[in-house]
C-alpha cells in the first residue's frame, strides 16, 4: 500500500517506517523470551545493543531465549530473516552457532590494539557480508562489538578511503 507511493522520498520513508517497525518487533520478541534462528541459507545477522556492549548473532546462531533479555536495541545486518527452530536437534545447532559467532568476535577483542582490533572486525564484516552493507552500519555499532571508542572505529574507516 504504501510502498506504492511514486513519490520515491516517500517510498524510501516508508521503507525506513517498514524496517524500523520490524525492527521494534523482533525486539520485542527477544525481550520475551521467544527462540528465534538467524536463517543460516542467507547472509544476514543482527547486531544486538545490550547495556554496555553489543553482540553479533550471524547465520545460524540462536537468539531471544535467555541470551537477549537484556537487549535494547538490534541493528539488521543484510537482509534479516529469523526462522523457528523446529527440533531439539535445530536448537542445539543454533546455540553452537551462536557460541560460535560470539568467540569469533572475541578474538578480535583479545588483540590489545584499538586500532587494530578496528581494522580486524571491519575486515571481517566485509568477509562475511560486503563493503556496502558494512558502509551502512554505524561506527557505534562497531565499537560496542569490539571494546573501542567510535572515533577510532571512523578514523579506521576514513584512511580505507584513499
Amino acid at each position: 500500500m504504501i510502498l506504492e507511493l511514486t513519490n520515491s522520498n516517500r517510498r524510501v520513508n516508508a521503507q525506513n517506517l517498514n524496517h524500523n517497525l520490524q525492527t521494534k518487533e523482533i525486539l520485542a520478541k527477544l525481550q520475551s523470551q521467544e527462540l528465534l534462528v538467524i536463517n543460516p541459507r542467507r547472509k544476514n545477522g543482527l547486531i544486538i545493543y545490550k547495556k554496555y556492549h553489543a553482540e553479533f548473532a550471524g547465520p545460524g546462531a540462536v537468539v531471544g531465549g535467555q541470551f537477549d533479555l537484556d537487549a535494547t536495541e538490534l541493528i539488521p545486518v543484510g537482509k534479516i530473516s529469523l526462522i523457528y527452530p523446529q527440533t531439539s536437534e535445530a536448537k542445539r545447532q543454533a546455540y553452537k552457532m551462536r557460541r560460535q559467532w560470539v568467540r569469533l568476535t572475541k578474538q578480535i577483542t583479545d588483540n590489545p590494539i584499538p586500532i587494530e582490533r578496528a581494522q580486524l572486525i571491519l575486515n571481517q564484516f566485509e568477509h562475511w557480508f560486503d563493503t556496502e552493507t558494512v558502509a551502512k552500519l554505524p561506527d557505534r555499532a562497531f565499537a560496542l562489538l569490539i571494546g573501542v571508542l567510535p572515533q577510532t572505529i571512523m578514523k579506521v574507516r576514513n584512511s580505507r578511503e584513499f
